[in-house]
């Protein structure tokens, strides 16, 4: 792999959250491939419709916040996966308690180039570990232990804010371990082969 692609697609993943965490629209369309997909604990489609529901959410409110680690890319002729290790975090209500949610994970991305230019041609989040605390230290928390259980183990407490706030939450996403995570893989290694995505 070339230090040129390499540098390449990291500055896609770094740019796809500064310019989504900073609601600029325009230029968070310029690292996706016209047909890129966003898969997301919240939200499952295209780029577009998934910047928009963003702007919406923006303009409601609505902060999600990404701060990211370090990258590893693979990479088959012009096509590549890259992984970058992350963590989400959302500010809001939760039973009445200002809390913060920050979940730890990585961004599994599907990225080709085309006519020279590297694009994101899928994203994947894997939902590693998550946690939820009081803005105020003081404040007390009583969450439904029984709904909070039913809410997968990597995500929970941010499906448990997400679902809150009235987002239909995905329940089967890839997390540190499992049938998922091990389908995603799969699905990297068919993608570096040649093969299709499935939508």
């Amino acid at each position: 792999m070339s230090a040129a692609d390499r540098q390449a697609i990291r500055e896609l993943v770094e740019n796809w959250a500064l310019w989504r965490d900073a609601g600029d629209w325009e230029r968070f369309a310029t690292v996706w491939h016209p047909e890129g997909v966003m898969r997301a604990t919240w939200f499952q489609g295209g780029h577009a419709e998934f910047a928009e529901a963003s702007r919406q959410g923006w303009d409601r409110g609505v902060r999600i916040l990404h701060f990211l680690g370090g990258t590893s890319v693979e990479l088959a002729g012009e096509r590549a996966v890259a992984q970058t290790k992350m963590t989400i975090s959302q500010r809001a209500e939760v039973d009445g308690v200002l809390c913060d949610v920050v979940c730890t994970g990585r961004f599994f991305d599907f990225a080709e180039r085309r006519e020279g230019r590297w694009g994101l041609v899928l994203r994947q989040p894997i939902y590693e570990r998550d946690r939820i605390d009081p803005v105020d230290p003081g404040a007390l928390l009583h969450l439904d232990r029984e709904r909070l259980a039913g809410l997968p183990e990597g995500y929970r407490h941010l499906a448990y804010l997400q679902t809150g706030l009235g987002y239909p939450v995905k329940r089967d996403m890839p997390q540190l371990t499992g049938p998922e995570v091990e389908a995603l893989y799969g699905e990297g290694r068919a993608w570096l082969a040649g093969g299709d995505l499935d939508a």
